[in-house]
């Protein structure tokens, strides 16, 4: 995905860091706060600060969340004042963020409408823009992974990200987690299981077929944001004029 922007005093485009500090900046001084406190609010180094203010640091996700609370403002609304473009820029989840990056699809193996919402409402207030692929049961979900079945034509790439329920009817989220791990084209995709509780034994087993991490439901954006620094996953946001992550079903 390419970026374009407004560009600087040289003529130059200006980076993600450039257009975030700039919003960072004005969020600050509309509150009439330091750097010294917005560091300690967001429980930051005030020299963090000032090298994200100067537009000279990546910035991770977890950072922007910590940011945005500290500014007393949404996420989202920090990102729209820092975008001026129809879309905002691909942010990397971690260290070294890059300003080219694909957008990863996520497959979520979800039975439940209402949990299958609730997440999908968390990823459309932040503008998440990456696709999501939805299905309902397990055996759908390998249909999906495998590229059997109705899914046998299905030319795209694999999915960058699992979010897999682990109390599916049919055929369970660990067996499907289990299947996936034994497959080589699958094994390296990151899987992250969904829970009603985190006292669930099931998730122990979860974490020693190889799942990256959990999520008790219902889906947020915080929660999202806490595990993706440890997957090998890219989010991208934008401000698409629906609001909501372009979506399939069935």
């Amino acid at each position: 995905m390419k970026v374009t922007s407004k560009s600087d005093s040289t003529g130059g485009p200006l980076s993600i860091q450039a257009r975030l500090a700039s919003a960072i900046r004005m969020q600050r001084s509309r509150l009439g706060v330091t750097q010294e406190e917005l560091a300690w609010r967001a429980d930051m180094h005030r020299t963090y600060i000032a090298d994200i203010e100067r537009g000279s640091r990546n910035i991770t996700l977890r950072s922007i969340v910590n940011l945005a609370k500290a500014l007393e403002v949404s996420v989202a609304s920090l990102l729209s004042v820092a975008s001026e473009e129809s879309s905002f820029p691909p942010l990397e989840a971690g260290p070294g963020a890059t300003l080219e990056i694909p957008l990863g699809e996520i497959l979520l193996v979800e039975d439940n409408a209402t949990d299958e919402e609730l997440t999908l409402r968390a990823f459309k207030r932040v503008k998440f823009a990456n696709p999501v692929k939805v299905v309902r049961d397990g055996e759908e979900a390998l249909d999906y992974l495998f590229r059997r079945g109705r899914y046998e034509k299905v030319a795209s790439n694999r999915p960058h990200l699992v979010l897999l329920d682990l109390k599916l009817p049919g055929i369970s989220g660990i067996e499907v987690l289990r299947q996936m791990k034994e497959d080589k084209l699958l094994e390296a995709i990151p899987v992250v299981m969904l829970t009603g509780s985190q006292e669930d034994r099931d998730v122990i087993e979860c974490g020693r077929l190889g799942a990256k991490n959990y999520i008790i439901k219902p889906v947020d954006f915080e929660a999202f944001s806490r595990i993706t620094p440890k997957l090998n996953f890219h989010w991208v946001l934008s401000q698409p004029a629906s609001g909501r992550p372009k979506t399939q079903t069935g």
